[in-house]
C-alpha cells in the first residue's frame, strides 16, 4: 500500500469504532475489538492489493474481532461473590448524548448488524449480507425495518419529553 497504516488508522477508524460499539456495544469490549482490527490491519498492511477498498476491509475486520468479543462472553466465567460492577454510561465526548448506542443494541441481531454495517461502517448490502448471511435484498429490508424502529424509538423519546415539560 503506498497510504502510510497512519492515515488509514487517522481516516478510517472512527467509522471501525462505531461498528465495533454497534456490534458490542459502548465500553471496554468495543474499543478492544477497535484496537485488535488494527493490530491485525497492521500486520496485513504490507500485503494488501493497491485497489482494496481499506474501509470496507477495515469493517470487515471489525466485524470478525467482535465475533471474537461475542464468543469469548460466552465463555468469560462470571462471578458470583460480587455483583458486576454497573454499565458506564457514554459521555458526551463519546457522541451518544441521546442514548444512539443503547437503541441500536436493542434491535434484533440482524436488524443491529444491518445498521451497523450498512448505515455505519458504510458497506453496501451486497457486502453486508456476505457477512452476515442472506441476500442483498434481505439486508436492506432488515437495515430499513431497524432504521425505522430507532426513528420510533426517538419519536416516542420526543413525545415523553414534550407531555414532561
Amino acid at each position: 500500500m503506498r497510504t502510510p497504516f497512519e492515515v488509514a488508522v487517522e481516516r478510517h477508524g472512527s467509522t471501525v469504532l462505531r461498528v465495533c460499539r454497534a456490534v458490542l456495544g459502548p465500553g471496554p469490549d468495543a474499543e478492544d475489538a477497535w484496537s485488535e482490527t488494527f493490530l491485525a490491519a497492521l500486520r496485513a498492511w504490507p500485503d494488501l492489493d493497491e485497489d482494496t477498498n481499506v474501509e470496507a476491509w477495515l469493517v470487515r475486520v471489525a466485524h470478525r474481532r467482535a465475533v471474537d468479543v461475542v464468543r469469548a462472553r460466552e465463555r468469560r466465567a462470571v462471578p458470583t461473590d460480587e455483583p458486576p460492577e454497573p454499565p458506564s454510561s457514554p459521555d458526551v465526548a463519546d457522541g451518544d448524548e441521546y442514548g444512539l448506542w443503547e437503541a441500536v443494541a436493542a434491535l434484533p441481531e440482524r436488524q443491529r448488524l444491518a445498521v451497523a454495517y450498512h448505515y455505519l461502517g458504510g458497506l453496501p448490502h451486497a457486502e453486508t449480507a456476505a457477512l452476515i448471511g442472506g441476500g442483498a435484498d434481505a439486508v436492506r429490508r432488515a437495515a430499513a425495518d431497524g432504521v425505522k424502529s430507532l426513528r420510533r424509538t426517538y419519536r416516542a423519546a420526543e413525545r415523553t419529553k414534550g407531555a414532561s415539560r
